[in-house]
């Protein structure tokens, strides 16, 4: 039967309990029943412990360098490549180029080309086209020409407009003629340049940014004026239905693009003062 040698004298017991009290009346301790998973010490405690002290604990548990679960051999050394200087990097990290002191200067960082040709998004530079007022030659990017009509500036595009949307090429033509718009027309004209000082009430586009004065637009058309019973073209020159815009808020507010509720808010006419809707 194999016995209990007493670590501390050569005596040994036929059992462990034996030889714990032995050792507990000699040594003056209790037999070490655990092993510190830390440091492999020997020690006795009445529960379940792995560690032999508060230190090994903190050893036991600490995540730092081999003990991390993501641990991949510490720190390796390479030599910048810009000054030659030696420094630790972490293979996790980016294979190691260039020291801190290189990084932090930005001397390896250069700035690549993206002018013309080496753009990404090349294709093929500004194209040259011919106005179709004045033609004179205009360039434009690919990306920035839309529609069939190129223009060169503002004054071009109200020629254009004046000439493209007169007539049957009015968006609301139609049919009919083109003649004036009759009695009072002319004065309540000039009431409304008068009245919005000369200037587009959506925009703001002043007389003198145009070069003429802005248009008179009719916020409800003549046409439906024509077209509905008891009421004349006349009736549509009320200083209450018309407003001053430029061209291009004109051909918006022609198309629809611009309600009429906000051009009666812009020149001041309350809900119950503006004209009918036909």
């Amino acid at each position: 039967m194999a016995g209990h040698d007493c670590p501390t004298c050569d005596d040994t017991f036929s059992t462990r309990r034996g030889l714990g009290v032995h050792h507990s009346r000699v040594r003056g301790e209790r037999l070490p029943n655990r092993r510190c998973t830390n440091c492999g010490t020997e020690f006795y405690c009445p529960y379940d412990k792995e560690y032999c002290s508060e230190e090994c604990h903190e050893e036991g548990v600490s995540q730092k360098g081999h003990k991390n679960p993501n641990y991949s051999g510490g720190k390796e050394s390479t030599e910048c490549e810009i000054c030659g200087t030696e420094f630790e990097y972490y293979p996790s990290d980016k294979e190691g180029l260039y020291c801190p002191e290189c990084v932090e200067s930005k001397n390896w960082r250069h700035d690549p080309d993206l002018s013309g040709s080496d753009n990404p998004r090349w294709t093929g530079g500004k194209l040259k086209l011919e106005c179709a007022v004045c033609g004179d030659t205009v360039e434009r990017y690919p990306s920035n020409v839309t529609g069939e009509v190129t223009l060169c500036d503002r004054n071009c595009f109200t020629d254009w407009l004046s000439d493209a949307f007169t007539g049957e090429g009015h968006p609301n033509w139609e049919g009919g003629s083109t003649d004036n718009y009759g009695k009072g027309w002319n004065r309540v004209r000039r009431q409304a340049l008068e009245r919005d000082t000369h200037e587009c009430v959506v925009c703001g586009t002043t007389s003198e940014e145009l070069g003429r004065n802005p248009d008179v637009h009719h916020i409800v058309p003549v046409r439906l004026f024509d077209q509905t019973d008891g009421r004349t073209r006349e009736d549509a020159h009320d200083l209450k239905n018309v407003v001053s815009l430029c061209p291009g808020c004109h051909r918006s507010a022609e198309f629809g693009n611009i309600p009429k509720r906000q051009l009666w808010e812009a020149i001041g006419v309350p809900a119950d003062g503006r004209l009918f809707e036909p």
